[in-house]
């Protein structure tokens, strides 16, 4: 009878030295990079919905489209958009 760590065939069981077979980890890397990226976006999509790039976003058009303008400080902007919110409520619920 043949130990199992020491047989060997396609499927069958571990390759020599007990490692996976090369086709698995590089499989198993594109799966965990793809993940990564879906993380990724998953938190940038969430980022953006909840207005976490908001003021990046801002200072990037005043620099591009009115750069004679000073750019207010990230604390006045938001001051500035939840009195606008508050204003104009638009589509909020509350």
């Amino acid at each position: 009878m043949q130990n199992s760590s020491t047989f060997h065939a396609a499927g069958a069981g571990p390759a020599p030295g007990g490692r996976a077979p090369r086709g698995l980890e590089e499989f198993c890397m594109r799966v965990w990079r793809a993940a990564v990226a879906a993380g990724r976006g998953i938190r940038w999509y969430f980022g953006a919905l909840m207005g976490d790039d908001a003021y990046r976003t801002y200072v990037a058009h005043q620099q591009r489209h009115h750069p004679e303008r000073e750019t207010p400080t990230e604390r006045q902007f938001w001051r500035d958009r939840m009195d606008d919110q508050d204003r104009n409520p638009g589509a909020r619920c509350c």
